[in-house]
């Protein structure tokens, strides 16, 4: 028997009412709009096998309206994904329950990225169309070859993260990314006219996009128009028109449905209304079975894709950037040990370019970037050729003033798998960028961040471009490593750390001057404790100078003055509190022990530092914006100098 399309959509309808009823919290709206499309989608177009949920060559699937999660939940559940279960679904936004509120990639297979800041998952979906297309310049077809299909609405589309996303997508050509517009007119507030006009199928076609309508309630429109942007060698957006909270006949068409549940004499109404009479979180068997048919229609695709997956001479490389696994081997000890045998005088931007020399040239998986800033970032290498439309195969992106576009772009790359993103960008454009790196985080992604012109010690360009509270704030982040190291050994060291965390993303903050090359030790990757004494006290030891980066020098120098004056002084270089804080508390107390005076310096603001030197230690930062001077003025007028600072040290050993 053939379960007419309406019936199946009315399963997702029907689950997501329920659910969002139980839970009295979430978005029934859209989920009830876009089951027909969804349907359509996910029964007819979409490459996938829930038996493996993390096949290579699957379609990629981002609900970029990450607020209607019943829609994903209830796709998972009935095409035969081993969760979430009727179970899971019951306790929908629940303690412990992988269905989250919004959904994360990390919670349920089958959820590719974690979405809920509107547009961030429809510009994460463009990093997955990028990864695809390089993949498939460097496999070929036989084993990279699908799409990526984004499900976005109108807040998807307003937020400005949007025109970065698509500007870069269609520059690149990206004809495998499949954004199907969700619109139905409503926002929290009511009618999308109360806060926009734009004729948005015009704006996608000018940034070079292929557009084409369809009723969202007619299967045969929707599958016209899916078909259609299949065939398009350029990016699509198919504007799907649908009713928001389609089936409560109260309700439908309002902001009401939109993030609240229905109640219960709508939800009833809308089941007499749509013909769905099983109970709550009952789906009927003849509608389960097609959709679990629906389920398996991937297995026979996925069957042959691993037969020229095992006959491929390219399988072991092809399998190894997959699974995200280093070259056995993979070192910068030989670089370092030539870095240490030739001391230089370079800004670590420079030496983060030096040490990406050998980095690219051992893992082919890298792909680089900037947002414009690729001379100052000094993130392109020797040989690293541009990913273009032309030629995929590249590995150095070219983001444009994008750097939120380009932040998730990142992600997206990261989280398609076979390749490692790094980007680049001023520090205090980290702003910019902010909610992408937070993303890497939470989504636990290998993504690193290159934070040039880290502190006032860019100069000229003044407070505007002077990143004084930024460090501290991005130190902040769950699951971010914030490098900033002191010479080009520790920025090797660092970017080696950075590569081998799988499970996060990275940031280095990197200096626009030069740094003279200060360790000559190199029997360990010392930066991997986050601290250590880079210099031992000469004289009996008083003081422990608490140092990171450019600042690292000047604590250098301090110490020597205070050694003269008779003030025995250890240097501590700390180019990472997070590595610091995972030591065990006897290392971390022998590095800042009790009974000396510990001082930070740090050209930022001081704030953070009192969980190092205590209440009764003594700060020495930048405690409001810069200023436009050469470096040395600057320096010299904030007091970071070791004329300035060991005098103010020596007067509080003396008190």
């Amino acid at each position: 028997m053939t379960i007419a399309s309406r019936q199946l959509a009315n399963a997702i309808r029907a689950l997501a009412m329920d659910a969002v009823q139980a839970a009295n919290s979430g978005h029934p709206g859209m989920p009830m709009g876009m089951a027909d499309v969804a349907t359509e989608l996910f029964t007819k177009h979409l490459k996938y096998d829930p038996a493996q949920p993390k096949w290579a060559d699957r379609d990629r699937f981002v609900l970029s309206a990450g607020h209607g999660s019943m829609l994903i939940y209830a796709l998972l559940h009935l095409t035969g994904y081993a969760r979430p279960t009727i179970e899971d679904i019951r306790n929908f936004r629940q303690l412990h329950s992988p269905c989250a509120g919004h959904p994360e990639n990390f919670e349920l297979p089958g959820v590719e990225a974690t979405t809920g800041p509107l547009g961030s998952g429809l510009a994460t979906a463009v990093g997955m169309a990028i990864a695809e297309r390089h993949l498939n310049a460097t496999f070929g077809t036989d084993l990279v070859d699908h799409h990526t299909w984004v499900i976005a609405g109108d807040g998807c589309l307003m937020e400005g993260i949007n025109h970065e996303a698509i500007g870069l997508a269609g520059h690149l050509k990206l004809g495998r990314l499949i954004v199907l517009w969700d619109d139905n007119k409503i926002t929290i507030d009511g009618s999308v006219s109360l806060s926009s006009s734009e004729d948005v199928l015009a704006r996608y076609a000018a940034t070079g996009w292929h557009t084409v309508s369809c009723d969202g309630h007619d299967p045969d429109s929707i599958n016209r128009a899916l078909e259609a942007a299949k065939a398009d060698p350029r990016p699509s957006i198919v504007q799907c028109t649908t009713v928001i909270g389609y089936g409560a006949p109260n309700k439908q068409g309002t902001s009401a449905t939109h993030g609240a549940a229905l109640g219960v004499d709508e939800v009833a109404a809308a089941r007499g209304h749509l013909g769905w009479t099983a109970e709550p979180f009952v789906i009927p068997e003849d509608i389960k079975a097609a959709w679990a048919e629906a389920g398996h229609r991937g297995t026979a695709l996925r069957s042959a894709w691993e037969a020229r997956l095992v006959a491929s001479k390219d399988r072991a490389e092809f399998e190894r950037r997959m699974a995200g696994a280093l070259p056995a081997g993979f070192s910068l000890d030989a670089y370092i040990k030539e870095l240490a045998a030739n001391p230089q005088k370079v800004a670590t931007r420079k030496a983060s370019e030096m040490a990406l020399g050998p980095i690219n040239e051992q893992l082919p998986e890298t792909i680089g970037g900037s947002a414009d800033l690729t001379g100052s970032n000094n993130t392109k290498t020797k040989g690293q050729a541009p990913l273009t439309a032309e030629d995929y195969a590249g590995r150095y992106i070219y983001y444009g003033i994008r750097e939120f576009g380009m932040g998730c772009a990142m992600n997206g790359l990261a989280l398609h798998g076979g390749v490692i993103p790094y980007g680049g960008t001023f520090m205090v454009f980290s702003d910019y960028c902010r909610p992408a790196i937070r993303l890497s985080a939470l989504q636990q992604q290998r993504v690193v961040y290159v934070m040039t012109h880290d502190s006032i010690g860019l100069g000229e360009d003044g407070p505007t471009h002077q990143p004084v509270e930024h460090l501290m704030s991005l130190r902040a982040m769950p699951n971010l490593d914030v490098y900033r190291p002191c010479d080009a050994i520790e920025t090797a060291e660092c970017w080696q750390l950075a590569l081998e965390k799988a499970d996060g993303p990275s940031l280095l903050a990197l200096s626009r001057e030069g740094l003279p090359q200060v360790r000559t030790d190199i029997s360990e990757n010392f930066s991997a404790k986050g601290a250590y004494r880079l210099k031992a006290a000469e004289a009996a030891r008083k003081v422990v100078l608490i140092a990171s980066g450019s600042e690292v020098e000047i604590a250098l120098a301090t110490a020597k003055k205070l050694e003269e004056a008779g003030h025995g002084a250890d240097v501590v270089s700390m180019p990472s509190w997070e590595r610091f804080d995972a030591q065990p508390e006897s290392y971390r107390d022998a590095i800042l022990p009790e009974g000396a005076l510990l001082v930070s310096i740090e050209a930022g603001t001081t704030m953070g530092w009192e969980r190092y030197v205590g209440r009764k230690g003594l700060r020495f930062g930048v405690d409001g914006f810069g200023a436009s001077a050469p470096v040395k003025a600057l320096y010299d007028h904030f007091g970071l100098t070791a004329d300035k600072l060991a005098p103010r040290i020596i007067g509080a050993l003396a008190n």
